[in-house]
């Protein structure tokens, strides 16, 4: 069970199957990683879109839209839970603001390069990703223009990895829980040959 924290749909709870091996982030986590795209990376929720990879059972999806984002894209591999997301997004009337796609992440990632930008991007993958597999991820996310100029990438992680990129703006500890935020690649200038007089 996972609660919604703000926006329309505060403080309702969601409950999936107790058949499904799930490990939603904690309601005091996801409280602080929502207050920290607020305060620390100026985040307004009112923006356009959002991709949420490795979507679970929903929890930042769902935050998301409850917040007022118009276009959350959720990449869940497992088939039950990608129609849970769907099914309760329909309950909810959040229908039109998630998409979800049943895909493997890194699979997803190659396959819709600079097919289109996101203001945010959210990853929570299995706690037991290897730090090879993390490293991996950042530069699939980064290398192939996820982020819009602005955006944040925020990757929930062990708290024993210790990650580091060029790009990395501050990571967050929370008990054995961290968010790492990621800035996008700065596209490259071009450089203006002076003409010969």
């Amino acid at each position: 069970m996972y609660r919604i924290i703000s926006g329309r749909w505060k403080s309702k709870r969601i409950s999936a199957p107790k058949n499904f091996e799930v490990r939603p982030t904690t309601d005091f986590a996801k409280e602080a990683l929502f207050s920290i795209l607020e305060n620390r990376f100026d985040l307004e929720f009112e923006f356009d879109s959002a991709l949420d990879l490795f979507g679970g059972i929903g929890s930042i999806a769902l935050e998301l839209a409850s917040r007022g984002c118009k276009d959350v894209t959720s990449v869940e591999m497992n088939p039950k839970h990608a129609a849970f997301i769907n099914s309760t997004a329909s309950d909810l009337d959040m229908a039109v603001q998630i998409a979800v796609q049943r895909a493997d992440v890194f699979d997803y990632l190659k396959k819709n390069r600079n097919h289109k930008k996101y203001d945010l991007v959210v990853a929570d993958p299995p706690f037991e990703t290897s730090i090879e597999k993390y490293n991996e991820l950042i530069s699939l996310v980064l290398n192939n223009k996820f982020l819009k100029e602005g955006g944040v990438f925020a990757l929930e992680h062990q708290s024993r990895i210790k990650l580091s990129h060029p790009n990395l703006l501050d990571t967050r500890k929370y008990g054995n829980v961290s968010f790492s935020f990621f800035k996008p690649n700065e596209e490259a200038e071009t450089l203006e040959v002076p003409s010969e007089q």
